[in-house]
């Protein structure tokens, strides 16, 4: 099966990073959020990815042609106009990037990668700018057990402030994130049968919009259930978060060795 994953958005909300690079090549330890998302699929086998990119898209390009590079050290012998690779790290990932447009929408993006993808066959689909331990496999066993033409990753966000927990007078402890209240968002990480391109009228369609709303409207969209870590990168405060959970070994979504 193949992962498409969406990342041509402009990320304005972390412009601190933007300004110079798109939001899914922003770092996580010495790695783009990017890699961090497709290591999460590839630990479940899935490692044919196709990237759709937009906003400063040649990046992205030049990041996956390079990749060797990035993940090697090197002898260069100019003289002979040579490169020798040392103790290289690279993945077995075959990367299709798609360069889907500037103002493009996600259902847009959707339907300009149709032609990469097998009709007939479901494709995987997620955000570039958001990580988690989910069990993808157990997402796709659960997506073909129904039979619906799409699953969503339905996810209990954490809350954003912490809380106290009190006993009388006492604070009795501190509780960091809390679970709101048990509803449920979209998590992305999705499971979509090709048909599901079929709601998409064109460029300026949000694929959060009608084509889910439709979805639901058919009974065709199922929720599978994530109650683990999941962490989007919207903010420099949600980047620092994911920075620091890596740093100090803490990362959840590091579900590979």
């Amino acid at each position: 099966m193949k992962v498409v994953i969406l990342a041509g958005g402009r990320g304005s909300r972390l412009s601190e990073e933007t300004t110079v690079r798109p939001k899914p090549l922003v770092e996580i330890g010495d790695k783009p959020i990017l890699w961090h998302i497709m290591s999460i699929y590839a630990h479940y086998g899935f490692a044919d990815f196709i990237v759709c990119a937009g906003y400063k898209s040649y990046q992205i390009k030049e990041y996956f042609a390079n990749l060797v590079l990035h993940h090697s050290d090197i002898t260069v012998d100019l003289g002979k106009n040579t490169i020798q690779y040392h103790h290289s790290t690279r993945p077995d990932w075959k990367v299709t990037v798609v360069d889907t447009g500037l103002d493009t929408m996600t259902g847009g993006r959707l339907k300009r990668i149709r032609p990469f993808l097998t009709e007939g066959e479901p494709f995987l689909m997620t955000y570039g700018d958001g990580v988690a331990d989910v069990d993808v496999a157990a997402e796709v066993a659960f997506h073909r057990a129904h039979g619906r033409k799409a699953t969503m990753c339905a996810i209990a966000p954490p809350g954003r402030f912490g809380t106290v927990e009190l006993e009388g007078e006492k604070v009795a402890a501190f509780v960091e994130k809390p679970t709101a209240n048990r509803q449920r968002i979209n998590g992305g990480f999705f499971v979509l049968e090709t048909s599901v391109l079929d709601l998409v009228d064109g460029d300026r369609t949000h694929f959060e919009g009608w084509p889910l709303e439709r979805l639901v409207a058919e009974g065709e969209l199922a929720a599978f259930r994530h109650d683990g870590f999941w962490q989007p990168m919207d903010t420099l405060r949600e980047r620092d978060h994911l920075e620091e959970l890596w740093r100090t070994g803490r990362a959840p979504w590091k579900l590979w060795a």
